[in-house]
């Protein structure tokens, strides 16, 4: 009883130093995440000594299972390193929000004329326009003085009704002959025909926000300032949000990068991500230009600029907003690029580990250490307990359990705490670790391939505006998956039997334990295989005044073809073919197709229930355009109303309105 006390009272020190400490101190300062940050690092030290004196030297040199044990230990070392590095960069948080303000005030206090030029870069290769007219409207929106600023649209398609689009709306429509170095040669392309002080570059599915420049060009009052990056934000739910069904539970896996770890990267001056970012032209022209050696020229050009003595601001401000990827083959299309372009830069002059100008922090901070190290440890993470039930192969020299839930239970318990804390909402660990696992399968070949060929693979758009309406289901990623699950859980079946035990002792207990939660993980893991169809919806709420036929509603959806409008039970109509007016616009002629009501609504009384009219127009030309700056272009949020998942028998209520059909 004493020694069990013994082993959980480390465990029992972290809990209480989150219960007093950190969970009642604020999250953002940089004091307070150095102390907890170096409380876990030091739990992660004392776990790596322990891990190396008492369970991998003592262990016998016989043959095979003594290089598995110190095989499965450096893995664990690379791991240590990147949760260090991860540590150190947390240890930092930067917001520039209250900077901007006042750098905004004093930089717009000039004359108009004073005011620098803008360039904006749209790179696109296959985009359809539907995805492209929302980011050519909305930069041509932005806030700044019409005679300064200028829209590229730099078009690698060389696509006749995308010049005549941009045409039509007054922006730039730029082709070349070829496609040499992809989207970093389209932009130095852009670059020779362009002439503007600042370069801001959207890709082809993201929205600027009208306000994008008034809280970006101050920043570079400091002319040691290269780039200002923004972060990125998502109008339609990810393949992976989607596929597990947490859509309301759970935030896009990019947001923990970008609210997160993204503004304390920026606290140590190194980060840059490419669209939704504006750079100094001079500082571009200082580094010859974007960068093309590596696919991702984003991150070379920060390393680039850095070389050279220009540093990179995160303004962690929502000022634009794109399209995430959209089904599991963009969603590895695009991570792919990133962890291969991440190892190319280990293999160029001007990378991290031989790049001038650069602080030895700078060099490590941009080591691709998560790409190169958290594929490889779950991979082993999913194999340890399998090579031991089936060949009784032991990973490190075991004592007993007491050892164990001493030294690595409080690691584990303060590592996930830290991240309850640094990351409230975006961190759910079995969730999170499942989402890990069910890309390993794809990207840990990527990783091995890029570190034998990094420039092997081109350049490869991710697939925009296709949607995913058919169910879709991912063969190779699920097979790998469930032979993971057959043979972790035949490990377990044959070594209960004691027939066919293969192994003893007290580590099968803790074996035990690995393979289950394996299990559970992995299970989690193969639902994420199966895509649901699914609309690309971009429906944002909206509460404002509106009439349907000169009679009085509430506007509380709208998007480009639909709108929702919440009128009262009396209303009627003689047909479904109705005039809707919204502020600003000229009368819609709009096909009432569907009415609906909110459950919540419907046990209700008197004037607060509600009928909700679905209403469906064909905008066109500059009434179109005004729609996509309304909606697109910064004041609403990107949140779906839950009216058509709570709708009631649409024949029932257009019965209420004196119809005897459906439109």
């Amino acid at each position: 009883m004493v020694q069990s006390l013994l082993a959980l009272a480390p465990t029992l020190l972290v809990i209480a130093f989150f219960l007093l400490g950190p969970f009642n101190w604020p999250r953002h300062r940089s004091w307070s995440r150095a102390v907890t940050c170096a409380f876990v690092a030091a739990f992660a030290l004392r776990y790596l000594i322990w891990r190396f004196t008492e369970t991998v030297l003592p262990y016998p040199n016989d043959g095979a299972n003594f290089y598995w044990v110190w095989f499965v230990f450096i893995v664990e070392f690379l791991a240590f390193a990147e949760v260090v590095l991860f540590l150190i960069l947390m240890s930092r948080y930067v917001d520039r929000s209250a900077e901007g303000d006042r750098l905004e005030r004093q930089f717009f206090e000039r004359d108009e004329r004073e005011l620098p030029t803008v360039d904006v870069f749209i790179p696109t290769y296959n985009e359809p326009l539907d995805v492209l007219e929302r980011t050519i409207v909305g930069a041509l929106a932005l806030d700044h003085p019409k005679d300064k600023l200028k829209v590229y649209v730099l078009d690698d398609g060389r696509r006749d009704w995308l010049r005549t689009f941009c045409e039509g709306r007054g922006a730039i429509h730029v082709t070349r002959n070829d496609n040499a170095h992809a989207k970093a040669g389209n932009m130095n392309n852009g670059l020779r025909v362009s002439s503007g002080d600042f370069i801001a570059v959207f890709d082809a599915d993201f929205v600027p926000y009208r306000s994008f420049l008034r809280r970006t060009l101050p920043f570079f009052m400091d002319d040691t300032i290269g780039i200002v990056q923004t972060p990125q934000h998502f109008f339609n739910v990810d393949p992976i949000q989607s596929n597990l069904g947490l859509e309301n539970l759970w935030p896009d896996e990019q947001r923990l990068f970008f609210d997160e770890i993204a503004p304390s990267r920026d606290g140590w001056d190194s980060f840059c991500c490419g669209s939704c970012s504006i750079a100094r032209r001079k500082a571009v022209d200082a580094i010859g230009g974007f960068p093309t050696e590596s696919i991702t020229e984003d991150l070379l050009t920060t390393l680039s600029m850095l070389n050279r003595g220009f540093k990179t601001r995160y303004l962690n401000e929502r000022l634009s907003m794109g399209l995430a990827a959209e089904n599991l083959t963009g969603y590895f299309v695009q991570r792919e690029r990133w962890c291969q372009g991440g190892i190319q830069t280990l293999y160029l002059h001007n990378g991290p580990l031989r790049g001038p100008g650069l602080s030895l922090f700078q060099r490590v901070m941009f080591l691709p250490m998560s790409w190169l190290v958290q594929y490889l440890v779950r991979f082993i993470v999913l194999l340890i307990p399998i090579i031991y039930l089936w060949f009784g192969a032991l990973p490190l020299y075991f004592t007993d359990v007491a050892d164990y839930v001493s030294n690595q239970v409080p690691l584990l318990a303060a590592y996930f705490l830290l991240m309850f804390w640094l990351t409230p909402t975006r961190y759910l660990p079995v969730v999170s670790t499942a989402v890990g696992t069910f890309s390993t399968f794809r990207m840990l070949p990527t990783v091995l391939s890029s570190l034998v060929r990094p420039f092997g693979k081109p350049f490869k758009v991710t697939p925009k505006g296709s949607s995913n309406e058919e169910n879709v289901f991912d063969a190779y990623t699920f097979t790998w998956i469930a032979g993971f699950i057959v043979v972790t859980a035949l490990g377990l079946l044959i070594n209960i039997v004691p027939e066919t035990a293969r192994v003893e002792g007290s580590f099968s207990a803790i074996a035990a334990l690995w393979s289950g939660i394996n299990i559970v993980v992995l299970i989690i893991a193969s639902l994420i295989c199966f895509e649901k169809p699914r609309r690309l919806l971009q429906a944002f709420k909206l509460d404002e005044p509106v009439d349907v036929d000169g009679l009085e509603g509430r506007l509380v959806s709208l998007s480009l073809d639909k709108a929702v409008v919440a009128v009262s039970t009396e209303t009627r109509f003689k047909s479904t073919k109705v005039k809707l007016n919204i502020e600003g616009f000229a009368p819609l002629e709009a096909d009432l197709k569907q009415v609906t009501q909110r459950r919540g609504d419907i046990t209700r009384t008197g004037d607060k229930q509600r009928y909700y009219l679905h209403l469906h127009y064909d905008l066109r030309g500059f009434e179109r355009d005004k729609m996509i700056i309304k909606l697109y272009t910064g004041r609403y949020s990107r949140d779906v109303p839950d009216i058509d998942k709570i709708a009631v028998s649409v024949n029932l209520l257009l019965r209420a309105f004196g119809r005897t059909r459906t439109a």
